[in-house]
């Protein structure tokens, strides 16, 4: 089988890059395509703000005039200089069961982390924590996430033989919803209020959410600065973030916690998962998809936990049980069964004891490999 290395530069190769996973995923119960024209916004230097800071390129492999793998490789500047560091990304991996394709695609990233004089190739990781990451090693039996994806099993082990080590793994819950509110979080969300002047912040529509966004995402540069991945968003983000998902979300579904000088100290958002809904879609947006997603997004009875976050001098205060107060009245409400988690640090200890009182199960793990580059 002779093989094609093509950079993906035009419009119709990008959409070729976009589209193979439909075609590779075809017959896979759980593969959940990405909307389409999202994903081209994603890609594009003149719509992604991320290309403020970011490099990327984009590859094929052909067989035959065929797509048979694709990758992506980037360079987040502004992640190099708040570490330190010298990392090449790869993402957007995939690929049929067959080494030479892969490597094939390995090489090309590897070629230009060795041109820009990078030390270590990592991945699979997007431009920023939002974008899809890791590659799937347990839980090919699960649907994941509306901003998750899906692999097939041979993708770690070939990674493996090509010389690539786990770097981290991030581990998904699935937490069953309680036939009865847990009053015991309720009561101290009480305590919590008036024993530091605490409270849920007032949001009925959209425009409430926009008051805060920027002192969330001001919260979330500031807590989630350090985790594996993460580059501090700059203001083009946030507002760009913002407005993709400030269509999407209900009011009923965030909860902002302020103290008495009206500053953010904790946030929490989940959303009705959109997963099966996507799978609807095949992709595409118009003309059924968007029907689909709103129908999933009014009547549900899974959410997905998306951010979560605590200034750091509010952590030891009970502050995140005013988060779960608001979001649990929400649950009952709305007759939503299950939370699923997204991926999180499998050392996030302080994220796993929220679930203790629960009945949850791990049920996915993602895991980032690395490599180091020789010179």
């Amino acid at each position: 089988m002779e093989l094609i290395l093509q950079e993906a530069t035009t419009r119709r190769e990008l959409m070729s890059f976009i589209r193979f996973p439909d075609n590779l995923y075809r017959n896979s119960r759980y593969y959940v395509p990405a909307l389409h024209a999202n994903q081209l916004s994603l890609l594009s230097k003149e719509k992604n703000p991320a290309f403020g800071h970011c490099e990327a390129r984009y590859w094929l492999v052909l067989s035959d005039g065929e797509v048979v793998g694709r990758i992506a490789g980037i360079i987040n500047h502004r992640y190099n200089q708040e570490r330190g560091t010298r990392y090449m990304r790869f993402g957007w991996l995939d690929f049929i069961e067959d080494t030479a394709v892969l490597k094939n695609l390995l090489d090309a990233v590897e070629s230009w982390a060795a041109e820009r004089n990078m030390e270590y190739l990592h991945g699979p990781l997007g431009f920023t924590s939002f974008d899809p990451s890791g590659i799937l090693v347990e839980g090919f039996d699960e649907w994941p996430t509306s901003f998750g994806r899906y692999n097939f099993p041979y993708y770690g082990d070939m990674l493996e033989k090509l010389g690539y080590a786990k770097d981290v793994d991030w581990v998904e819950y699935n937490i069953r919803v309680p036939a009865e509110k847990p009053e015991r979080v309720l009561a101290i969300a009480g305590l919590v209020k008036k024993r530091y002047s605490l409270r849920n912040a007032v949001l009925k529509k959209r425009g409430d959410l926009r008051r805060y966004s920027d002192d969330i995402f001001s919260l979330l540069n500031n807590v989630y600065n350090g985790l594996y991945g993460f580059a501090t968003l700059t203001d083009k983000q946030v507002e760009n973030i913002t407005s993709d998902f400030i269509s999407l979300i209900n009011p009923d579904y965030v909860s902002v916690v302020l103290n008495d000088n009206d500053q953010v100290v904790a946030f929490g958002i989940v959303m009705p998962s959109l997963t099966k809904a996507l799978k609807k879609s095949g992709g595409r947006l118009y003309p059924m998809g968007l029907l689909y997603i709103l129908h999933a997004l009014r009547k549900n009875d899974i959410v997905d936990m998306l951010l979560i976050g605590v200034k750091p001098e509010y952590q030891n205060k009970g502050a995140l049980s005013l988060v779960f107060e608001k979001i649990i009245h929400t649950l009952y409400k709305k007759g939503i069964r299950q939370v699923e988690t997204t991926r999180e640090l499998e050392d996030n200890h302080k994220v796993l004891q929220l679930w203790s009182g629960y009945e949850y199960r791990l049920h996915k793990r993602a895991r980032c490999y690395i490599k180091p580059l020789k010179h």
